[in-house]
């Protein structure tokens, strides 16, 4: 194996390794979980994933307002669905 090659591996240890560390507590607000930690505590909520898709504009008016209300997302979208279901 060339050493070329061997630097290549490395730097692709460390681009895995980088992409699974989360997001430092400086940036983010808060302590960051684990997944795995923070799957099990939406469980235990009864929360599951759900996907959709939505439009680029629609996304970032809802991050605004989210922040305007100092809540988090999941939080605001759960809150607004249920408005619009009652209506």
């Amino acid at each position: 194996m060339k050493k070329t090659d061997l630097y290549k591996k490395l730097g692709l240890k460390i681009d895995g390794k980088l992409k699974q560390a989360g997001t430092p507590d400086r940036f983010a607000q808060g302590e960051v979980l684990d997944r795995k930690v923070q799957r099990k505590l939406d469980q235990a909520k009864g929360l599951i994933p759900f996907a959709v898709k939505i439009d680029a504009q629609l996304a970032t008016e809802l991050r605004t307002l989210a922040e305007s209300r100092q809540m988090d997302m999941n939080t605001l979208v759960d809150e607004l669905i249920r408005k619009g279901m009652t209506t």
